[in-house]
């Protein structure tokens, strides 16, 4: 638990201990404890999971700004959330590739405090973008003669913008406030990566100021996001059901499917991680619910484009086949 009985001095220097107490310069991840045999195979399965993270997610950012006939806000946003997955997973997953190796981790405090950052940066990115292809199917399917105009090339850019810079202006807020704890004496952090909870319990300082505004940060950039989702597939279910043939549902449906996807995957992931019961041995389990969120989230993303989506993998055979002929 986290304690809140001391005081929390806002003009106090971060770092500054009393003089009985030492500060914490770097923390040490424990990372997962006792795998014995299993290291190796855990350390390959997650080596060969990050390469293929990297290389697919880079494939779709590539192909999205080269093949012609992709240039449509959709695939712009796809484009956006794979760039956000590639950059989601390498904050975490090198660490977690040394931390599997050697069972423990070195990191500078502040070097902890900026994974966070930017771990819960690019989440909170994850969850706009996710918001605004919601805005694009709904448009595509409920008010499909007005697409072009309500959400042009132009719109989706600006879409694309204001996702990355809100989300860039909400989380350094919360930054802002971590930095100027005390984090006095212990150092030890039993995970792979510095989440919130983790670097909160180890300060000397009171942190209610920073639940409180995380609560408040959920709210904007989760829980609200997740609502306009879910009202805009109520609405999209409703018109799709609402079409006579059985083709035509079809294919409205095989429009939004993907999107559907990476929505149920990537809420799946948060309630998993943050919503769901631990057992009596919730330290490893919170580890492994991390895995979901860190890894398999951005590894699962490529592949749902191209098994679902014909547009991406054409622009993919295009793509590869350019840089072979021109080789």
């Amino acid at each position: 638990m986290v304690d809140q009985t001391k005081g929390f001095e806002i003009l106090e220097s971060p770092g500054m201990c009393e003089d009985n107490h030492t500060t914490v310069t770097y923390v040490l991840l424990l990372g997962f404890q006792d795998l014995q045999s299993f290291k190796i195979m855990l350390f390959v399965i997650l080596l060969l999971v990050y390469i293929v993270i990297l290389v697919g997610n880079l494939l779709v950012v590539l192909t999205v700004l080269i093949a012609k006939n992709l240039r449509h806000p959709m695939y712009i946003f796809l484009q956006n959330l794979a760039f956000c997955d590639f950059l989601f997973s390498s904050v975490v997953v090198p660490q977690l590739l040394y931390v599997t190796w050697w069972e423990t981790g070195q990191l500078l405090m502040v070097g902890c405090i900026f994974q966070f950052y930017m771990y819960s940066f690019l989440g909170i990115v994850q969850s706009f973008l996710l918001t605004v292809m919601a805005y694009d199917r709904y448009l595509a399917i409920c008010d499909s003669l007005r697409y072009s105009s309500l959400l042009s090339i132009k719109h989706c850019h600006q879409l694309v913008y204001l996702s990355w810079s809100l989300a860039f202006v909400l989380d350094s807020v919360e930054v802002i406030f971590i930095i100027q704890l005390k984090f006095c004496d212990s150092n030890i952090i039993d995970h792979f990566f510095c989440d919130l909870s983790p670097i909160l319990n180890l300060s000397s300082s009171d942190t209610s100021v920073i639940i409180r505004h995380d609560f408040f940060l959920s709210v904007i950039a989760i829980l609200l996001p997740f609502l306009f989702v879910l009202v805009s597939y109520i609405c999209i279910v409703i018109t799709i059901l609402n079409i006579p043939s059985i083709t035509g549902r079809k294919k409205a449906f095989s429009t939004c499917s993907t999107h559907l996807l990476l929505v149920v995957l990537y809420y799946g992931a948060l309630i998993a991680l943050y919503l769901a019961p631990s057992g009596d041995n919730s330290h490893n389990e919170n580890k492994f619910k991390s895995l979901i969120n860190t890894v398999m989230t951005p590894f699962s993303n490529p592949l749902i484009y191209s098994v679902r989506n014909k547009e991406l993998v054409r622009g993919f055979k295009t793509f590869i086949h350019r840089q072979i002929w021109t080789k």
